[in-house]
This record gives C-alpha cells, structure tokens and sequence, in this order.
C-alpha cells in the first residue's frame, strides 16, 4: 500500500504534469463502487465543470481543492495508480475512474485490485479528520512525539501503523524506522525512556525522507506495483535495511534477518540489533 512518501510522490507528479488550473469537462466511472461518496450520478455532476485549484497530500490520501469549495479525496489503497494519457489513447485494464481536462488528456485511475476510493465532499474532516499528526510536519517536534507515546500503550508496531496515532506511516517505514532505533516491534511503549522516544521519532522521519527522496519504494515488477504519475519506479527499495529482507544480513551487525508476525502485520526484524526479554 502506498504511504506517505509515494503519496507525496504521486501528489507533486499531479502538480508537475499541471494538475492545478485545469477544467474537468468529462468524468467516466467504470466501477461505481470506487466512488464512496456522494452517488456517481452526483459525482459526476459535482465535477464537470469545476477547475483544480490546489493539489495536497493528509496521510495516505492525495487531496484536489476544487474552485467551488469542495475536495475530491482519492485514497489508493493497494494497487491504485493515477496517470496522464492522450484523450484519444485506447483505456487499459482495470480503469475505473477517468477525468477528461480542459487540454486534451485524460488523468487516468487504475486499480488492479480495486480497494481504492474517491469521496467528492465539502467538508474534507468527514473523511479525514480522524488523522493523527503529520510526521514530517516542522510543527510536530520530538516533543510532541514523546508525550504522544507517552499517553498510550501497547505494542509499537500496531500502534505506529495506527492512522489515527500519526499519519502517513506504513509497513515499510515503520519496519525500517524501528530496526534504525534499534527497537523491537512488540517492545510496548509505556516502556521507551525519553531516549527512546527520541531516537524513534528521529529514525521515523529520516526512514520516510529517505523513501521521500527515492520517489518511494516499488516493491516487484508488474503493474500492481508503486508507480509515479510518469510511470517511474520508486527507488528506495535499494535503501531498505530489513524490510523484505527475510534471510538477508543485517548492514549492521550481520545477524540474519527474520520474519515474524506483529498485530497481524509481516514484520521484518534483526533479532540482535532489536532485543528484547518482554
């Protein structure tokens, strides 16, 4: 599933290919369940016509302000893929949501597995607004971090995956992000010490700026995989230190890496680099 540096990376491609100031003069939708909200027929009908006036990113969701107010909300789940074709380019498989722009070419929402959805609302918080903090945001310090930790427990890895805890994080980063800070993903976090609070919140933003910076991870190699809007591959998969890596040596101590299972999750760990007796 996409996290936040590929959704950030698909956010800046829509804005680079010109997103913003476009007219929507068409909307064609192929699977209506992709549509959360409000019906197709008002979906429709609340698009065309309207222009994209800003392009933004809350967690996993990409967020298009409309000229009216309103905000288209797409969510890409597992394999959800948007993309810019020529109007007149024959559609491919498993395209569910098509936008005909003002100049000619079509943005394109392809979803082999069909878990993706759009919400066109005026009040993004109906859908949003359960997000916790952004991890990245310059607003949000270690600080803030510590005492977030400090009200909850229970296990680290469910509770970083937790949309409604921080907003954004992933398998993939939190796996790398615990295994840089050398915590087990079971370890429960009424336990960390104020050094440990820190050192997370530290190995959390730098797992994502690394993943921001590559343009995202693309794990394998078929179409279901992560693709910018231009059809680039992500390349922080060469920068993964545990995550996928099951029998892989550890880059720094050389102890295989292990697979195990963590709130239902596949977790990918050092079991030296990331002890714990609990």
């Amino acid at each position: 599933m996409p996290e936040l540096p590929e959704v950030e990376t698909v956010a800046g491609g829509l804005r680079d290919g010109g997103l913003v100031g476009q007219t929507i003069h068409t909307v064609t939708v192929r699977w209506p369940k992709t549509v959360a909200q409000p019906g197709v027929v008002s979906f429709r009908r609340g698009l065309i016509g309207r222009y994209v006036v800003s392009v933004g990113r809350r967690g996993k969701f990409l967020l298009l302000g409309l000229d009216n107010g309103r905000t288209l909300i797409i969510h890409l789940r597992m394999t959800g893929h948007l993309y810019f074709a020529p109007s007149g380019e024959p559609p491919h498989g498993h395209e569910h949501v098509v936008l005909g722009l003002e100049d000619g070419r079509q943005l394109r929402y392809r979803d082999t597995r069909k878990f993706g959805r759009w919400w066109l609302v005026s009040n993004p918080a109906k859908v949003i607004g359960h997000l916790g903090p952004e991890p990245l945001d310059s607003s949000f310090r270690a600080a803030d971090f510590s005492r977030l930790l400090g009200q909850r427990r229970g296990m680290l890895k469910p509770l970083l995956l937790n949309q409604a805890f921080l907003a954004g994080l992933g398998n993939i980063y939190v796996d790398e992000a615990l295994w840089d800070a050398g915590l087990h993903p079971e370890r429960r976090a009424e336990t960390l010490t104020e050094e440990d609070r820190r050192r997370l919140y530290r190995t959390m933003r730098q797992a994502l700026r690394r993943g921001l910076k590559s343009m995202g991870t693309t794990l394998g190699s078929g179409l279901t995989t992560f693709r910018s809007v231009w059809g680039r591959r992500g390349t922080n998969r060469a920068k993964l230190r545990v995550f996928r890596r099951t029998g892989h040596p550890c880059p720094r101590c050389g102890t295989t890496i292990e697979r195990l299972v963590v709130g239902q999750r596949s977790t990918h760990i050092c079991s030296r680099c990331q002890t714990w007796d609990g």
